[in-house]
């Protein structure tokens, strides 16, 4: 039988006792018997969980993790956090996703007190107590942003999407010390992070303890983290070797741009741009006769006026290079989502198609 216990609320539960955590009322993919399924299947006799990937660059794909994958991954951050059993965390993630799951197993090897409240986008409105470490999304720290200004939380990793500059000046008051990741839900979370707040603020992500890292000829970051997986991670991310043990993510090669033979990566054309757009948006491309694919730029946005349209044009123009300028921009009130809340860009652009 398992032996682990994990402390939520306050209260220490066993493989005996985490049939109390179940919600009657509730349907089974409520946010708190997602908790109860999770722990539930981590008591268990199997040496695995079942996992997917978010889906948000293709179809989502099941992953089994061994339990003592988790396991050292879990212990990997709690060292480099300093999380033991007289600290207190915040698990305000769906537990039906990796990064939520995380911070269970983080619970169960740390022994920490897990606080947990429904996933919302400013979660931290629903507590009153300080914390060692949380995990959240940039949409919630885009809406939590004022709030963690004044609330007592040490370290917060955000993870699931990219922190953009936006962010980045959304940070700059919050006195928590604020990481970026860098992982994938084959590593069981994160195997670098980030910081982009504060004095230690950094433009390099730098690995954990025991992580290897290496470029392919692609110029595409390999893995080699003998605690998490056997074999080496070929990876599709396209970065900058700065050390042996820190890089510059560039962009995802499976999302560059062939535009009249010259490669462009969306990921570098967004940065470049995102002071000049205050909504959501990204860098796409679409078939073209004459460049085989042309850049567009999609807006989360009513159409904007003619006299804004013109002078965003313009900034365009001064800001990118000739291949990199959208030959179309395109406009969408509200983006298509997973449920996650990461964009669905080729859903989106559908969806533009349609009107």
């Amino acid at each position: 039988m398992n032996s682990e216990t994990i402390k939520i609320n306050g209260r220490v539960y066993n493989s005996l006792q985490i049939e109390e955590l179940k919600v009657t009322a509730n349907s089974d993919d409520s946010w708190e018997n997602e908790i109860y399924t999770f722990l539930k299947n981590w008591f268990d006799d199997s040496d695995e969980i079942i996992t997917y990937t978010s889906g948000s660059t293709g179809k989502p794909k099941e992953i089994r993790l061994s339990k003592n994958t988790m396991r050292n991954s879990a212990r990997m951050t709690n060292a480099f956090f300093k999380l033991d059993a007289s600290k207190t965390a915040f698990l305000c993630l769906p537990a039906s996703y990796i990064a939520g799951k995380m911070m269970l197993v983080r619970a169960l090897v740390g022994g920490f007190d897990l606080i947990t409240v429904e996933p919302k986008a400013n979660p931290f409105e629903q507590i009153n107590v300080s914390l060692d470490f949380t995990a959240i999304t940039p949409y919630q720290l885009h809406h939590s942003a004022e709030t963690l200004k004044l609330y007592p939380v040490k370290n917060i990793i955000v993870g699931g999407g990219h922190v953009n500059s936006a962010l980045e000046k959304l940070a700059e008051e919050i006195p928590a010390a604020m990481f970026e990741t860098y992982g994938m839900t084959e590593t069981a979370s994160h195997i670098a992070l980030r910081r982009f707040n504060g004095l230690e603020k950094s433009n390099c992500f730098t690995v954990l303890k025991d992580v290897s890292i290496r470029l392919d000829e692609r110029n595409c970051l390999i893995i080699k983290a003998n605690h998490l997986l056997d074999d080496e991670i070929i990876t599709n991310d396209v970065v900058e070797l700065i050390s042996e043990d820190s890089f510059k993510w560039l962009g995802r090669a499976d999302a560059v741009i062939n535009s009249g033979g010259v490669k462009i990566h969306p990921e570098q054309v967004e940065k470049k741009i995102e002071d000049l757009i205050s909504k959501s948006y990204f860098i796409y491309s679409v078939q073209d006769d004459i460049l085989e694919n042309k850049v567009v730029l999609v807006i989360e946005s009513e159409e904007y006026p003619f006299d804004e349209m013109n002078e965003l044009k313009d900034q365009l123009q001064s800001r990118l290079k000739k291949f990199e300028i959208p030959k179309e921009i395109y406009f969408l009130p509200r983006f298509v989502y997973s449920s996650g809340n990461k964009i669905l860009k080729k859903e989106t652009l559908a969806e533009i198609k349609k009107r």
